[in-house]
């Protein structure tokens, strides 16, 4: 899988920029908010149509404009795609294959892979669940595009019943029993299939994070994932889960009621990471819980290869600095000329000479990519 050319147009701080990628790593630097992040976040945004900044579309298109475009050539062992996303700043995104526009976005998905890792990513084990569960969906959307449609379609029914319990926040349960039991089994139903799809995605995530984090730490701390999800999960059958969700349901009917809103489904699940049997977030040095960060990300770049059958995009955004020497060597030599990679630095000093005789060296100014 190779990205060959990446074209900008009234995206983020870029005007109209196309960049050719010309080596296996490329090394994007310059200062502070001159448009390096934004390039990766394109690339992010044609992998997993979301981006990790969590922003509006809006937020996308430059001030003054009102559409934003991202093309971009791909080159995959099937041949050759161009791929094309439209951000509107009113108005809904729209995406085209090899210059036919795709009436379901989830069609969209899996042309090209990609593994995001930024110095935000050290909040996966700091920051709350919310940020490890969309770290779980993103993953889950490359692996099976069909789960972004899963997804959407939960958070539909969850919105709708939210709704609904806030407008009869105040009335008595039985009164409402019949319209919640339809919202309750379409979210036991769409919530099910959510569930069933993050808990085989840990099955397989979790000893490949393991392997890394032993060969990272010298086999002296062991990492556990753990998918904790909010229904009782005896074991992945759908009808079991079904039921599970639907007694939790029941148990909660009333403080749901009381709190006007839905206590009960994936949306409170937990990713549990544990170190020697110690919550990680709680567990020693900001090196340790950085240790474990790459383990993720290199078993998310195992994964994904193992099941697309061709190595992901790494996208590596201004994340050396956040590690020490030996944590940068581990990095640079599992990546070695495996996956494409585009790096985004301040400063070229974290390279050895190597590296950077086989790099793409581009410099970015003020939306503008400068070659060296």
């Amino acid at each position: 899988m190779y990205l060959k050319t990446l074209n900008l147009r009234q995206f983020r701080n870029y005007q109209d920029q196309k960049v050719e990628f010309t080596a296996a790593k490329t090394i994007l630097v310059g200062n502070n908010a001159q448009g390096k992040s934004n390039l990766l976040e394109a690339v992010e945004l044609l992998a997993t149509l979301r981006s990790h900044r969590m922003t509006r579309d809006r937020d996308l298109v430059q001030e003054g404009e009102a559409i934003a475009q991202i093309n971009a050539t791909l080159e995959r062992e099937t041949g050759v795609s161009d791929l094309t996303l439209t951000l509107r700043r009113n108005g809904r995104r729209s995406v085209a294959l090899n210059g036919e526009s795709i009436r379901r976005q989830m069609d969209f998905l899996g042309v090209l892979n990609a593994v995001q890792f930024s110095s935000l990513d050290l909040d996966l084990v700091r920051g709350g669940p919310e940020g490890r569960r969309n770290w779980l969906d993103t993953l889950l959307i490359q692996l099976e595009p069909v789960y972004a449609h899963i997804l959407q379609q939960y958070n539909h029914v969850l919105r709708q019943r939210n709704a609904f319990l806030k407008k009869n926040q105040d009335s008595a349960l039985d009164t409402q029993h019949t319209e919640l039991a339809v919202w309750d089994a379409q979210l036991a139903t769409t919530g099910t299939r959510v569930i069933r799809r993050r808990d085989r995605a840990i099955q397989r995530l979790a000893p490949i994070a393991t392997a890394w984090h032993a060969s990272i730490s010298g086999s002296t701390e062991i990492l556990q994932i753990k998918y904790l999800p909010n229904i009782p999960l005896e074991d992945n059958h759908p009808e079991e889960v079904q039921q599970a969700f639907l007694a939790k349901i029941q148990q909660r009917a009333i403080a749901e009621m009381h709190q006007g809103t839905t206590l009960v489904g994936p949306h409170r699940d937990e990713i549990e990471l544990t170190i020697n049997q110690t919550p990680a977030r709680q567990y020693g040095s900001q090196g340790q819980q950085r240790t474990l960060v790459l383990a993720l990300k290199l078993a998310e770049l195992q994964l994904i290869e193992e099941v697309v059958k061709e190595p992901p995009l790494l996208l590596l955004d201004d994340v050396l600095a956040e590690l020490d020497l030996s944590r940068q060597n581990q990095l640079l030599d599992a990546i070695q000329d495996r996956f494409q990679t585009l790096i985004t630095t301040t400063h070229l000093g974290s390279f050895d000479s190597q590296w950077l005789k086989s790099s793409q060296i581009l410099f970015v100014k003020a939306g503008e990519i400068i070659p060296n």
